[in-house]
């Protein structure tokens, strides 16, 4: 088992099967003061990895998806690739289906499963 910290929380997409989708929208910096307190971090333990095309997605979820790539700036997509290209297990995952960080544009994390969210071309 690997212990994956993250302090970046970009579009989190809860997957199930590919079902019914629950949504967290990226945080940006807030307040001054907020912006001044360093960010929380989370320790979760990802068991297994699995990347997915949004093409792959049920049409309701790659809605939602879509929706929520297209509020979250740049700077976040940024970050999340930073942290993914920082952790060999996903930059592995990603490598072996012909991909990139680049190419994220969405995560999960549940049940010890780290689903990265992928659009090509």
């Amino acid at each position: 088992m690997r212990l994956l910290t993250a302090s970046v929380i970009v579009a989190a997409v809860s997957l199930g099967s590919l079902g019914t989708p629950a949504f967290v929208l990226a945080q940006g910096a807030g307040s001054q003061s907020e912006a001044q307190k360093p960010p929380a971090q989370s320790s979760t333990v990802i068991e297994s990895i699995q990347v997915v095309d949004v093409k792959d997605l049920k049409p309701e979820v790659r809605s939602k998806v879509d929706e929520i790539v297209a509020q979250t700036s740049e700077e976040d997509f940024q970050s999340l690739r930073k942290s993914l290209d920082a952790t060999p297990d996903a930059a592995s995952a990603l490598k072996a289906k012909g991909l990139s960080s680049s190419q994220v544009v969405a995560i999960n994390i549940a049940n010890g499963v780290l689903t990265l969210i992928t659009k090509t071309a």
